[in-house]
């Protein structure tokens, strides 16, 4: 021990170490319910010391020093649990959205303004059963106009609601990317304040530093983030495979916007040439989402899976044109486009099919007459009523069934279609040879107005204004009872499927059922991944306060053991005061 006033030199070590230990306990016991904080643990270390002989076998080391100082307040984290709690976190939070979708989705399919839209379409088909024994009945046609009406207005309700929670989630995505830009930035600026702090290499900035890792567990929640440390404190930050923070600066996101759609696409600018129209996705869609290969990480990204980037449409389904999957593998995991897609088959085949009972077709290469107008090369040109002049193609031409189609109460031709398009009339009258024939408009794809589409569709007015025009009666007079039996049995024509990977079709009255149970396993399915990857957060999350976290408990009983060493330095002061005292005065 030291020799002479060296003594008190050695108490006042004590006194202070203990003090600053107290104050490092008292600080943890303050934020004990703090997020983010991280417990401070005090390291004592010897202060300077000189040997003054060797020890041997039975005599200790004899040494000479100024007692004992704080070598280090630890700040006590473990980097491997922050990265794998991140991940989860950000896992946790990929699936949380999606189930989250599905399950809005499915209070819109099952109950709208207080009532399913299953039963809308319920209520037409039972309109068309009752008007099938009864075709000439106008109560029981008035009836199907009704129950028409709704469900063009219903269905068009439920699809605007969906693509609105589309919008919805667009703007989420806008602000979860403002909000990341704003961690970014933070993040930049807090490496900056953590060096100057700790450029000295004497004091460890640990508040910046909680501060810090608390934002880079905000951000594993949005994406898939990667940090690594420098000797200097700086954190080096990348965003989804991308350098995100640097020396430099904070590389911020920018949105691209669709001129369409207004949906919103996050991209890096630094990447990027936005004047030849080239953006660098920050998110890459096409990778198959997979745990294994890391890519079902964040929010936003989930977010801009659900949505999707365009409004689902009939074509989306891919279950005409031979069935092909290759649309509906675009849009399978677009939870709301795929939904709307779905939704706009069901309705377009309604549509199409009492159209085509009402207003049959049929090819125009089967009619005698047309087939020897033809040209080479199958076109025939024909002459419109105001005398300009019409060509269509005989192989690809339908044209009206006039022979079988049923009439309103006035026999004219065309029958009038319950279901019109907004951009196109169902036929053009066309003479050839002579002879009138009335030419099918087909649909345009890039037309949507000539589309039996959602929002394209709306109810024959003619048959509102005078229900007497609707189709019931033979070219004779009759009433046309095959009519009213091709009306009923369409609705149980068990040809409708909700994929092309549906390998059971269904029927009309049973298409809507089949997507809701669908959207139910989804939800499921991904309520089931929520909890189990919200578990292992949990875990992860205990594990780090192992290491990390504040126990009153503990802290209590540091603060016992300090207060404890803080009176015994107190006491050995006072006794080497004492016997330096005793010693100056009895000299005297």
């Amino acid at each position: 021990m030291a020799n002479g006033f060296g003594s008190l030199y050695v108490g006042a070590a004590g006194l202070r170490s203990a003090q600053n230990a107290l104050n490092t306990t008292a600080n943890n016991m303050a934020n004990v319910d703090t997020k983010g904080y991280v417990r401070q643990q005090v390291r004592y270390a010897d202060m300077s010391y000189d040997k003054l002989k060797a020890p041997r076998s039975n005599v200790n080391i004899q040494q000479s020093g100024l007692g004992v100082s704080i070598g280090d307040v630890v700040h006590a984290r473990d980097i491997f649990l922050d990265k794998t709690y991140r991940q989860e976190v950000g896992r946790r939070d990929f699936y949380g959205v999606r189930y989250e979708t599905v399950e809005y989705v499915e209070d819109l399919m099952q109950e709208l303004n207080g009532k399913e839209f299953k039963e809308t379409v319920n209520d037409l088909w039972q309109a068309f059963q009752e008007m099938s024994t009864k075709v000439g009945v106008s109560i029981y046609q008035n009836l199907v106009l009704q129950k028409a009406e709704l469900l063009v207005s219903r269905a068009q309700n439920l699809y605007n609601d969906l693509k609105n929670y589309q919008s919805n989630i667009n703007e989420q995505i806008k602000e979860d990317v403002n909000r990341v830009n704003e961690i970014g930035n933070k993040i930049y600026e807090l490496n900056l304040q953590i060096q100057k702090v700790e450029a000295a290499g004497v004091e460890t900035a640990m508040t910046l530093r909680d501060e810090r890792d608390n934002l880079l567990d905000e951000l594993g929640s949005y994406g898939r983030v990667e940090v690594t440390e420098d000797a200097t404190g700086f954190a080096y930050v990348d965003f989804e495979s991308t350098r995100f923070v640097d020396e430099n600066r904070c590389y911020n996101m920018g949105l691209q916007e669709d001129d369409a759609t207004g949906f919103y696409t996050p991209y890096w600018p630094q990447l990027s040439t936005t004047s030849a129209d080239n953006y660098v996705p920050v998110f890459h869609m096409d990778n198959e989402i997979s745990s294994e290969m890391n890519t079902d990480v964040g929010s936003i990204k989930s977010k801009l899976i659900v949505r999707g980037d365009k409004f689902g449409k009939e074509a989306d389904l891919g279950v005409s044109n031979g069935s092909n999957p290759a649309n509906y593998d675009k849009v399978v995991l677009n939870t709301l486009v795929r939904v709307e897609a779905q939704l706009d088959t069901l309705f377009s085949t309604i549509v199409r099919k009492m159209n085509d009972i009402f207003a049959p077709n049929v090819d125009a290469k089967d009619n005698a007459d047309l087939t020897a107008a033809a040209a080479a090369n199958g076109d025939i040109t024909g002459t419109l009523d105001n005398g300009a002049s019409f060509t269509f193609n005989l192989n690809d031409a339908k044209i009206l069934d006039a022979e079988n189609c049923a009439r309103g109460a006035d026999g004219e031709l065309p029958p009038r279609e319950l279901f019109v398009r907004s951009g196109c009339e169902r036929y053009t009258k066309v003479s050839v040879n002579g002879k009138e024939y009335y030419v099918y408009n087909e649909e345009d794809p890039d037309n949507m107005g000539t589309n039996y589409a959602i929002g394209s569709v709306g109810i024959n007015q003619e048959l509102v204004k005078q229900i007497t025009l609707m189709p019931a009666y033979t070219a004779n007079g009759a009433v046309d009872y095959e009519f009213g039996k091709k009306l009923a049995a369409a609705w149980e024509e068990t040809d409708m499927r909700i994929s092309p990977y549906d390998a059971k079709p269904c029927s009309l009255a049973n298409y809507y059922d089949r997507v809701v149970i669908e959207l139910g396993t989804e939800g499921d399915t991904y309520r089931s991944i929520e909890d189990t990857l919200n578990g292992s957060v949990n875990y992860y999350d205990n594990e780090r306060q192992k290491i990390s976290g504040v126990s009153s408990d503990e802290e209590l009983t540091s603060m016992i053991k300090y207060q404890s060493a803080y009176n015994a330095a107190s006491r050995y002061m006072t006794v080497i005061s004492q016997m330096t005292e005793l010693i100056v005065t009895g000299l005297i």
